[in-house]
């Protein structure tokens, strides 16, 4: 693999292409079981793992969102949200990069759970509240030039080439919050 420069990690976004309309012949196979599972994937690693799982937190703090992301979630070019990074850990391994957008208007009131999560998993609250819709899974491929490359693969010994990621637009109480989740290169052993 070439070695890239720290200046152009942040010269890209990624490219996310709905997962219906997604040439899977491009997708290593080990990793299509995760990218295309609809079900909570705190709770898919909980079971692979046997009791090693645990969330680590990276960064939590108002930030601007990539402009993809604001897209997204409808938010103004240049506002600021909450973006929360973590790492889904099995044991000590690193088996997610797990980025969320959450913008003010679903932080404020009620949803201010989301700003005090800590270590805790997101994921087990959102499929814990009977409020949660999920839109559309929709699914990227990271390499060195996009952005969120580096902030996936700090601390790995061995980067790879590529990382396969997925996301979605979930709502609550019909706020919405944007859950990235890039597959790392040891989650692929425990596929089906």
């Amino acid at each position: 693999m070439s070695t890239v420069s720290t200046a152009s990690h942040w010269c890209a976004e990624p490219l996310w292409c709905p997962a219906r309309r997604l040439n899977r012949a491009g997708i290593p196979e080990k990793y299509l079981p995760w990218l295309l599972d609809p079900t909570s994937l705190t709770e898919r690693i909980v079971n692979r793992c046997h009791g090693g799982f645990r969330v680590q937190l990276l960064d939590q703090r108002r930030a601007r969102p990539l402009r993809n992301e604001a897209q997204a979630l409808g938010m103004r070019l240049g506002s600021r949200a909450i973006v929360r990074q973590v790492r889904l850990m099995c044991g000590h391994t690193p088996w997610v990069y797990a980025r969320t957008i959450i913008p003010p208007r679903t932080f404020a009131r009620k949803f201010h759970r989301f700003t005090h999560l800590g270590a805790r998993s997101l994921g087990t609250m959102l499929f814990a509240d009977p409020s949660m819709t999920r839109g559309e899974v929709e699914v990227a491929c990271l390499t060195p030039v996009d952005r969120l490359y580096y902030l996936a693969t700090r601390d790995l010994d061995d980067k790879p080439e590529t990382i396969w990621g997925r996301r979605s637009l979930f709502r609550m109480g019909g706020k919405p919050l944007l859950v990235c989740e890039f597959f790392l290169p040891d989650i692929a052993e425990f596929s089906e």
